[in-house]
């Protein structure tokens, strides 16, 4: 996490120093006047505090402003986004007595700031998550732990308020994770089928699929929860647009209902690390790509016949199969080669 600090007072940026130090991965940024305060290393401003919040908003991951609380908040409020993109924001009072998890407490991490400014200065961490303040799990966190993706942030608050309230909530989730991050906490009660969860009678409902869900059950009080766990493999022709790529993947992947934000990256070949189409359409989804050698991606057994195009165009024998395995770090693959115009997609399961 890229962290900064802000002080704006002589003994915010003594503080400010401590917590620099402390958090080990953290730039301190500090009234020009008090720069004598903080040591080396520190970086004075001057000026505008709003301009600098502007400026260092979009470059970092997490804030620690030490300062009042309705400075802070007079500050952000103009660049706030969204509760799954806003940066952690975390204040403190200068004279080190407590660090407050203002802004993005689950999702963007503040309320683990919080905890750490507080380890290391002394001060008391100040939690108002309601979970969190009830000593229970969240589903928001429970996703970010798992690196799931939510289908809808807002029902999140819906879910996690039944949770409090001690309703019954019905769970589909084959991982078994839910099970294991409640620990028996929460009146959750668990499903082999979406059917039976939602023939339970339960008030609301969590699904953990990578599978697209029929629009009838799609209720307000459901929360679907996307594991990442797919891996595509393409092969495209040389100059194949971002929008061609797009097309195919998000087709094949609806007639089989499955859900593109279960998607965890893309393998390739070699050949396609610069590839304008392939790499705009990974960057457009933030799918981290895997480029892979042409030995190696003959050394994986597919059930498709060898490629002589492919063969011919960079040694490999195929791409998108051997591709997909490989990704997935040897998973099955659900979905063999399937050829689309310019374009081979196929998709394996992470195991």
């Amino acid at each position: 996490m890229r962290i900064a600090i802000i002080a704006i007072t002589r003994n915010g940026a003594r503080l400010g120093t401590q917590l620099r130090d402390g958090l080990g991965s953290a730039q301190l940024h500090v009234l020009q006047k008090f720069a004598g305060q903080a040591g080396k290393g520190a970086v004075p401003f001057s000026g505008e505090l709003k301009g600098l919040v502007a400026r260092l908003w979009p470059e970092y991951d997490g804030f620690v402003f030490i300062m009042a609380a309705g400075i802070v908040v007079r500050m952000i409020a103009p660049h706030l986004a969204g509760k799954d993109r806003d940066p952690a924001v975390v204040v403190m009072d200068d004279a080190g007595r407590f660090a407050i998890s203002l802004l993005s407490g689950h999702l963007g991490g503040a309320n683990e700031l919080a905890g750490r400014c507080a380890f290391v200065t002394g001060a008391r961490e100040v939690i108002t998550t309601a979970t969190d303040a009830n000593d229970l799990p969240s589903f928001d966190m429970l996703a970010k732990e798992g690196g799931w993706a939510i289908d809808d942030l807002s029902r999140v608050k819906s879910l996690n308020a039944m949770l409090l309230e001690g309703e019954e909530i019905a769970v589909v989730d084959p991982s078994d994770r839910v099970r294991i991050w409640f620990h028996g906490r929460g009146r959750l009660t668990f499903h082999s089928t979406f059917v039976e969860a939602l023939q339970s009678g339960a008030r609301g409902f969590v699904f953990v699929t990578n599978r697209r869900l029929p629009p009838q059950s799609q209720a307000e009080n459901l929360l679907v929860l996307r594991p990442r766990n797919l891996a595509i493999g393409i092969g495209c022709n040389s100059g194949t647009p971002a929008e061609e790529i797009e097309e195919v993947v998000v087709s094949h992947l609806k007639r089989l209902f499955l859900s593109l934000k279960s998607v965890a990256c893309i393998g390739s070949a070699a050949a396609k690390r610069v590839e304008a189409g392939l790499l705009a359409f990974a960057e457009k989804h933030h799918l981290p790509l895997r480029f892979f050698e042409s030995a190696e991606l003959n050394g994986v057994p597919v059930p498709s016949p060898p490629s002589a195009h492919a063969f011919g165009a960079i040694g490999a024998t195929g791409v998108a199969e051997p591709a997909a395995v490989l990704a997935s770090g040897g998973g099955k693959l659900i979905l063999k080669k399937i050829k689309s115009g310019n374009v081979t997609l196929a998709i394996a399961e992470i195991p």
